[in-house]
């Protein structure tokens, strides 16, 4: 029977529990993990030292309950920039993996080591990630979008064989305002759920073009020429037609409704706009024009792609990636239920019998009164903390969690049903958008998991 929605956060890492499927393990892996739990302190090495890595490594320095031990890179510039957030903490410099795109391998091999977090681009995710997990390290990596759903399968596989676990790191699954609907839900506040919406919906041209005179300071150069995401990010942009990052909209959705726990994805429908927005910026940007050789790229990555998704408990949802466009950002939340409505880009909502009937109404007062209260507790630990102070609980829960080994409350199978909307939403814009069914990676699991 599915979960009631009521009780949801009483077994959601959310509310401190961290309940998962256990993977199976040979009997040597079965001992080395069980001898690696409840430490009160741990070793962590990190897989790439670009921002977003420096930005883990800043939050881990901060804690007395882990140490950074190692990193590996191979940009200079950003392991220089590591090193500068050692010396600002007083911590001893780490173990530095430069030698090359495959020496974190030699870092996976330091024993010393008991998880690692992976921040590198993206095509290198779950190649690293199942190496970590192969390696008996617990494993965090940052979101992104598959390039194929058999690689979903592969760290599906990965984990079950070693029993070793996969943290999927989706910061906007602890945004306040997210955690704050979510203690909502679980309170029936929205009655049985029927609509949701999420997006990546972020203006990046300035990310996609950098020449690196200021760090993301734009321009109209992307490649081995260019700095920082420019170098990689943007050929996706040129190669691919999908939504090629849906876990930050995704994610939470997916979570209110209960997915993988008494619910799935059955199937997509994916469409895509004209791809004219990254063409417009290089021909009008100061640094380029119709001449500029980028000025001639072909961009296949529609401006804005739209996927719908059906799921098991008749539940729809929609997914927007949109950054190439002139927009402010927001992720463009809904959740929407027999018995009222939260948007954030209005941070409006209406509540049947408890606001105005046929008006928005300002969420603020009912996000206070419904704060998590994760949140509450550790508001102020957050301060500074990157995107609003939600990567503070983010790499809270990892910590802890790796600290107990215990089972993360965004797992493997959540990696690979989000994960696997890009390959999928690729597949049905190519077949002129139709319905592309999704697979079921817990094989029926889902019916019964907690």
């Amino acid at each position: 029977m599915p979960i009631n929605r009521r009780k949801f956060l009483q077994s959601s890492a959310l509310a401190g529990a961290g309940v998962a499927i256990t993977g199976t393990a040979n009997a040597t892996q079965a001992d080395q993990i069980k001898a690696n739990i409840s430490k009160s302190k741990i070793n962590i090495g990190v897989i790439g030292s670009g921002y977003r890595g420096q930005s883990h490594i800043d939050l881990l320095l901060g804690r007395k309950d882990c140490e950074v031990v190692a990193f590996a890179d191979i940009d200079d510039r950003m392991i220089a920039s590591t090193l500068k957030i050692f010396d600002k903490y007083g911590k001893p410099k780490p173990k530095v993996f430069k030698d090359g795109p495959y020496d974190y391998k030699n870092l996976l091999a330091e024993e010393n080591i008991d998880a690692v977090i992976i921040a590198t681009p993206w095509r290198w995710h779950s190649e690293q990630a199942i190496a970590a997990m192969k390696a008996g390290k617990y494993v965090g990596t940052e979101v992104c979008g598959a390039f194929s759903v058999d690689e979903c399968w592969q760290l599906v596989n990965t984990q079950e064989e070693t029993g070793t676990h996969l943290f999927f790191l989706e910061n906007v699954c602890y945004r306040r305002d997210v955690m704050a609907i979510m203690n909502m839900v679980s309170q029936d506040m929205f009655g049985d759920l029927v609509h949701l919406e999420g997006g990546y919906q972020h203006d990046l041209r300035a990310v996609k073009f950098n020449d690196g005179t200021k760090a993301y300071g734009g321009g109209v150069e992307f490649g081995e020429n260019a700095f920082h995401e420019a170098k990689w990010r943007t050929q996706h942009s040129v190669m691919r037609n999908g939504d090629l990052y849906p876990t930050h909209g995704l994610g939470p959705v997916a979570q209110m409704i209960n997915i993988n726990r008494g619910n799935r994805f059955l199937y997509l429908t994916s469409m895509s706009s004209q791809a004219v927005g990254l063409h417009d910026y290089v021909v009008n940007h100061p640094k380029g024009g119709e001449n500029h050789k980028n000025a001639k790229v072909k961009f296949k990555l529609g401006d804005v792609v739209t996927t719908m998704i059906k799921c098991a408990n008749g539940e729809s949802i929609t997914l927007y990636h949109d950054t190439n466009l002139p927009r402010p950002y927001s992720i463009g939340f809904r959740v929407q239920g027999t018995k009222g409505i939260w948007m954030d880009v209005n941070k409006s909502l209406m509540i049947e019998g408890k606001t105005e009937a046929h008006k928005w109404t300002s969420a603020d007062d009912w996000l206070k009164k419904y704060d998590h209260p994760y949140w509450k507790e550790n508001e102020q630990k957050a301060v500074g903390a990157g995107h609003g102070g939600m990567d503070w609980f983010l790499i809270d829960e990892f910590v802890n969690h790796a600290k107990e080994n215990k089972n993360p409350p965004i797992d493997v199978y959540d990696a690979a049903a989000w994960l696997s909307i890009t390959p999928l939403s690729e597949e049905s814009i190519a077949a002129g958008s139709s319905s592309v069914a999704m697979p079921d990676f817990t094989r029926g699991r889902w019916m019964d998991r907690k």
